[in-house]
């Protein structure tokens, strides 16, 4: 599965430079169908790569299966993109029945379909205290970061979700045009590996919003470090599960959102 292309490209300049002809990548965005049980689900545009580990992830975050074992992915090539047929258990039919739903969604949006307002304002599950983790132990994982990125340094139009150690060390890492597709690809790979995301601290190179906390919480994650800046809603709901959530995490400094079992110093 190819991640990029190339384009021919014209580089005209503003500040009387001359302009120059040249190559750019830029990152595969496709279509992604979701049929779950053997009905249309979803239709997502992300990048081509890791499928099978962003449909699962995607199963798990939309609640659709417990654990990864509990849900069978075929990947298929069709004309114009690609399809995840999934088979989760029949205790989960009426789920997926319920919300049944052809959409077309820029980066995964998480909320299309979600049947009222209250839906979104559901419970959270509260997360336990985990152990305490030090800011260098934080910016030496963004330090490193983009290292592991290796589709944006070639085309500067992806995000990436990772998984750090606690003492700051990236385990896994992944990429996609959509922010919430690279958090389903990590949430997803990690499941498929039988690691908990409790066990380390969540990177994700881009801002922090709703459906990311959701996307955290639903997995066990328990300490989320984003790069830019948290939505209202996101803090709201990190602070309800007790989610510790730290963003605008730069070279010199970050900030802290939400603590509550202190773990950070």
């Amino acid at each position: 599965m190819s991640e990029q292309r190339s384009f021919a490209v014209t580089e005209m300049r503003f500040d009387g430079g001359e302009d120059r002809a040249r190559d750019r990548a830029v990152p595969v965005e496709t279509p992604v169908a979701i049929e779950v049980n053997g009905l249309g689900y979803a239709v997502m545009m992300a990048t081509p790569a890791d499928l099978t580990a962003f449909a699962t992830g995607f199963a798990l975050s939309e609640g659709l299966a417990e654990r990864a074992a509990d849900v069978r992915c075929d990947i298929a090539e069709v004309e114009g993109g690609w399809i995840a047929r999934l088979r989760v258990p029949p205790v989960r039919a009426d789920i997926v029945r319920e919300r049944q739903r052809a959409r077309m969604s820029e980066s995964s949006c998480g909320l299309c379909g979600l049947e009222n307002i209250a839906a979104v304002h559901r419970a959270l599950p509260e997360l336990p205290d985990g152990p305490n983790v030090s800011r260098v132990a934080i910016a030496r994982a963004l330090e490193s970061l983009r290292d592991w990125q290796p589709l944006n340094r070639e085309t500067g139009a992806v995000h990436a979700a990772a998984l750090a150690s606690f003492d700051g060390e990236i385990l896994a890492a992944f990429e996609d045009v959509g922010r919430h597709n690279a958090m389903d690809k990590l949430i997803g790979a990690l499941a498929l590996d039988g690691v908990k995301p409790s066990t380390g601290i969540v990177l994700l190179s881009s801002r922090c919003s709703y459906e990311i906390v959701e996307k955290c919480v639903a997995a066990g994650a328990g300490l989320l470090v984003t790069i830019s800046a948290p939505t209202s809603l996101a803090v709201e709901r990190a602070k309800l599960a007790k989610l510790t959530l730290v963003a605008l995490a730069r070279r010199d400094s970050m900030l802290v959102l939400n603590d509550p079992y202190g773990r950070l110093s």
